[in-house]
């Protein structure tokens, strides 16, 4: 059984960093959290206690508010006990009582297996979180020693409490500036994932420790002296790195242990910002920098404000070294984050100035994630934020934009705004025109590129990175599908309604809402337009007397387009409606649409191959056009299939056929080839059915092209 803390030791920890903290409140928080766990007992058979007043002594050990640590002391009381919120609050008063009420919550938002209430309750675990950062600081240091304590839980149980330790409090501790808690969490739950793969890296470090023999102590001693020699007293310190961190960058870089140049790590502590400078320059002066390897956290700190310069050099003993040069309060932030920053007893009881720069990074963070439109996304969006490394980039008048590793120029304009991102439609990258999938790196300067007329596409979701900008393009591509569902749904009751002999009126659709089970006439259409409902059921509905005799497919002959059909021209394709891959429709063919439940509308050429599968199911087809009256400048894709003799530039003449006849080829794929012959499929950017037959015609009057037929389902 493990021995408790005492109360005295206890208050005796606070006193030695916070001399003022109220001696008494900690006794009386230490007297009834004992009293109120009395025999409760943990799976280890401690006293439940022990619990609490280690997380209690983890806070001590970064410098916590009295505030906080009697949180720690009472955290489980709420859930765990009879106490109740008025009784704390009696007790301790409110700001206490409030502080324990939040973590209680949070365990409440206790993470599951399943998938779909793990997501929901991560999202009201993150907005319970951003109140008051002291609640994560005790949620943290809670979740730290119930992670020293796994050992005592079922397999599956500490498997899955590892896993979310290392999906989502690891990052979040390191998010907020807490490495050495980021740190012990990582590998706790490496320990309990993949021991074996730990164990092996351990074992690696102790045979690389002992092959280098004083080389660590050497390069400590080598470092001072040179800085010593220039009038820089600095403490200089080597450590290497924790086998989880190893093992992440073996994993991402895809390299053996051997081929880790950089496992130990050295720390240079100075006085002041000015001999981080200096100092830097003498290491550089006296040993060769690696170049790309230099890092200024101290003109730019990172999101979660730490501050060093880093640099790698071929140091002393002929070693690749990483040295970090910072202040030693810019260490104690980079150990401890915000938890370095808390200092509520100068403040009135609010946080430092210090600590706002720190905090706001997490605020901002739960700000960019709540507009996830499912908890699944939220929750997809909370990882793809925590876990990247970030780059600074300038926007043409100095903003400075901090985005995840990886990011795009649509991320940097999100990050401006969310409607700067859902305008952009181009990006200069230090003055160049660049590719909206370009990689942005560390200093560059991005304008983007806006036009009013445009807006995300689907597309633009393969290549962003953050969680803001994911979810924005998202909500556009969902508000824009609702818009153009309402318009073809709206069409699709217009036409049923007129085929029935009655005159269409949204005041009888407004007295069918309740039978549809839908709140207004938009939802009706937007129903229909999405397929979920048809026109019959929505026709039964305004009409009691109407009796379904089912729709009658169009004539599959090549009559003309009728009046009643519904136009599609100017819509949206993707969004109202699918073009059919089979028959690739162009504007001028004559057209059906098939309504596909949840999906829309997937629109047919009349004498596609695939209409026959729904020959029975005429309730879901739709008389289409073109709407020639209405003006639509968008290309569209038609498919030629072209054979050709295997002869030298005979490809080449069939594309220069296809370019002189105003033709963009967007894809091309050799389906068959012989000694004499080969046969490919050639996707072709047109404007209409006229458009594609005119090159079709031009390919076959071509003497090197045998045959050319347009692909037709």
């Amino acid at each position: 059984m493990a021995r408790m803390m005492r109360q005295f030791e206890l208050v005796e920890r606070v006193k030695a960093y916070d001399p003022r903290a109220d001696e008494d409140l900690l006794n009386r928080a230490y007297v009834f959290g004992i009293a109120k766990h009395g025999n409760q007992k943990r799976q280890s058979g401690d006293p439940y206690f022990s619990h609490p007043l280690e997380v209690a002594g983890i806070l001590t050990d970064l410098k916590a508010d009295e505030a906080t640590v009697v949180t720690a002391l009472l955290h489980d009381t709420l859930e765990d006990t009879d106490t109740t919120i008025d009784e704390l609050t009696v007790q301790f008063g409110k700001e206490i009582a409030d502080l324990v009420n939040g973590v209680t919550k949070l365990s409440q938002f206790e993470l599951q297996s399943e998938q779909t209430k793990q997501a929901e309750n991560f999202r009201k675990f993150m907005m319970a979180m951003a109140g008051d950062v002291r609640v994560l600081l005790v949620k943290l240091a809670d979740r730290l020693h119930n992670m020293r304590t796994l050992q005592f839980m079922k397999e599956e149980k500490r498997r899955r409490i590892a896993q979310e330790t290392l999906d989502i409090y690891a990052p979040l501790a390191g998010r907020t500036g807490m490495q050495t808690i980021r740190e012990e969490l990582e590998d706790l739950a490496f320990q309990t994932l993949n021991s074996e793969a730990r164990d092996s890296i351990i074992q690696r470090l102790k045979t690389l420790k002992a092959a280098a023999g004083d080389k660590i102590e050497a390069i400590q001693q080598s470092v001072k002296r040179k800085l010593a020699e220039q009038g820089i007293d600095a403490q200089v310190s080597g450590r290497e790195k924790k086998p989880y961190s190893i093992w992440r960058k073996m994993e991402e870089s895809k390299i053996s242990f051997e081929a880790l140049s950089d496992i130990y790590g050295f720390r240079v502590i100075v006085p002041s910002i000015d001999a981080c400078y200096r100092a830097l320059g003498i290491v550089h002066q006296n040993w060769q920098h690696i170049p790309g390897r230099f890092k200024d956290y101290i003109s730019i700190p990172k999101s979660n404000n730490y501050r060093s310069l880093h640099t790698t050099v071929i140091g002393p003993e002929n070693q690749r070294v990483e040295l970090q040069f910072r202040t030693a309060s810019m260490h104690e932030i980079a150990e401890h984050g915000i938890a370095a920053h808390w200092s509520y007893k100068e403040n009135g009881g609010g946080a430092p100035a210090a600590s706002v720069a720190a905090y706001e990074n997490l605020r901002t963070l739960i700000d960019s994630l709540q507009h996830g439109d499912t908890p699944e996304e939220f929750l997809e969006h909370t990882k793809l934020e925590l876990f990247q490394d970030q780059v600074f980039c300038f926007s043409p008048k100095g903003m400075l934009i901090a985005l995840p590793r990886g990011a795009t120029p649509i991320d940097f304009a999100y990050a401006v705004h969310t409607t700067v991102g859902d305008t952009c439609v181009g990006a200069k990258i230090n003055g160049r025109h660049m590719p909206l999938s370009t990689q942005l790196k560390n200093g560059d300067q991005v304008e983007v590129i806006r036009s009013p007329k445009q807006g995300p596409t689907a597309a633009w979701e393969q290549i962003v990175v953050t969680g803001k900008a994911r979810s924005a393009i998202r909500r556009y591509i969902r508000n824009q599908q609702r818009v153009e569902h309402v318009r073809m749904g709206r069409a699709i009751l217009e036409r049923a309604v007129a085929d029935t002999g009655h005159q269409f009126s949204e005041r009888g659709l407004s007295g069918a809402l309740k039978k549809l089970k839908l709140a207004k006439p938009e939802d009706v259409y937007a129903a229909l337009g999405e397929g979920v409902v048809t026109a019959s059921q929505v026709l039964e509905a305004i009409f009691p007397d109407y009796r379904s005799k089912g729709a009658q497919a169009p004539s599959r002959g090549p009559s003309k387009q009728t009046s009643q059909a519904i136009p599609i021209q100017g819509l949206m394709p993707g969004l109202a409606y699918q073009i059919a891959p089979c028959c690739q429709p162009l504007p001028g063919d004559r057209i059906v649409g098939i309504v596909t439940p949840g999906q829309g509308v997937n629109v047919h050429t009349i004498d596609c191959q695939q209409l026959e599968q729904f020959h029975d199911m005429t309730d879901r087809w739709l008389d289409l056009s073109w709407d020639k009256a209405t003006s639509d400048d968008q290309l569209r894709v038609g498919r030629i299939r072209i054979a050709m003799p295997n002869e030298m530039g005979a490809l080449a003449n069939a594309c220069q056929v296809i370019a002189r006849h105003e033709g963009n080829i967007s894809n091309l794929k050799i389906t068959q080839r012989t000694q004499l012959m080969f046969e490919m499929e050639v996707d072709v950017e047109v404007r209409d059915a006229r458009h594609m037959t005119n090159i079709v015609t031009g390919l076959r009057a071509s003497p090197m092209v045998a045959n050319a037929d347009r692909v037709r389902g």
